[in-house]
């Protein structure tokens, strides 16, 4: 068997840029328009769970993924999808090969998809020297997911609509047990639910950071997928658990990192567990800023 390819030539750094994870503190269904989406609110923080992805020159026109992503065709990939997108708006932008390090589960309300489609926008925005600004990427970003302007934005943020309408929020960004049963949800199927409550009343942020909300999406999980509720309880020994958006993931936050650690020692082995840390500025920012000043460098 030979050995692999070489990617070939780097676009910019070589260093990864971050697609961090994000939770749902709260997921209030408030009504649907007339075209079928549900009118949401949520709090969305990230947490320092993350996708890597690098980026490799290509021939103007060529866009492409690198490896494989389980259960995920590269033309139904929104990573791919999204330097697709950027293309369209970018005369100067060239050819890209994305490499995607998966670590965030698919399907577990994590926002995994669009936060690589959101990483993607706004580091071939750099690369290629689109100049377009945060606005116009989250927007972009929409036609993908509702949850990629929050991942473009890169704050903690209130979000009222769909999930577009972002007002940043600073929270307490505490150390969190987060769970993966051995199940995958689909968004589609939970939205589908006829017994989804969707006319939960509408709360203010100063409600929110008073009660904490619940997830409306949570009762049809449990009964629909029942590994879900039996984690559900299970971090509820440890902590006030709660799922996260429409996956199958639940979390608790703790008092701090050893508590954490050793509830996750105490995990069935059929479950995936992680200690994160809650993070109200995303690391993409950061990253962001890193490739600014190498290319200013390089100058």
């Amino acid at each position: 068997m030979g050995m692999e390819s070489s990617p070939g030539e780097p676009l910019g750094d070589p260093e990864p840029w971050p697609a961090p994870a994000k939770l749902n503190l709260f997921l209030h269904v408030v009504g649907r328009r007339p075209d079928g989406y549900h009118l949401l609110q949520t709090a969305f923080q990230f947490v320092d769970l993350a996708d890597e992805l690098r980026f490799w020159r290509r021939p103007p026109g060529t866009v492409e993924r690198i490896g494989e992503v389980p259960g995920v065709d590269p033309e139904d990939d929104l990573a791919v999808l999204a330097a697709r997108l950027l293309a369209g708006r970018c005369p100067g932008a060239g050819g890209v090969a994305i490499e995607v390090r998966k670590r965030i589960p698919l399907q577990g309300g994590l926002g995994g998809g669009s936060s690589d489609a959101a990483t993607v926008l706004v580091a071939l925005n750099e690369l290629w020297a689109c100049g377009l600004a945060s606005e116009a990427l989250a927007t972009l970003g929409l036609g993908l997911g509702a949850d990629v302007p929050v991942f473009v934005g890169g704050r903690a943020a209130w979000a009222v609509g769909v999930g577009e309408r972002l007002t940043p929020l600073d929270l307490p960004e505490p150390v969190y047990l987060l769970v993966r049963p051995d199940v995958a949800v689909s968004t589609a199927a939970v939205f589908g639910a006829p017994e989804l409550t969707r006319d939960t009343p509408v709360i203010t942020i100063r409600g929110f950071l008073t009660t904490g909300g619940r997830n409306d999406c949570e009762a049809v999980v449990r009964r629909r997928f029942p590994a879900v509720g039996e984690a559900l309880d299970w971090v509820g020994r440890h902590g006030p658990a709660r799922l996260t958006g429409t996956g199958s993931c639940v979390f608790a936050a703790m008092p701090d990192e050893a508590s954490a650690r050793a509830a996750l020692a105490e995990l069935p082995g059929r479950w995936t567990g992680y200690v994160v840390r809650g993070l109200n500025r995303s690391p993409l920012e950061a990253r962001r800023q890193l490739e600014q000043e190498l290319r200013a460098g390089r100058r």
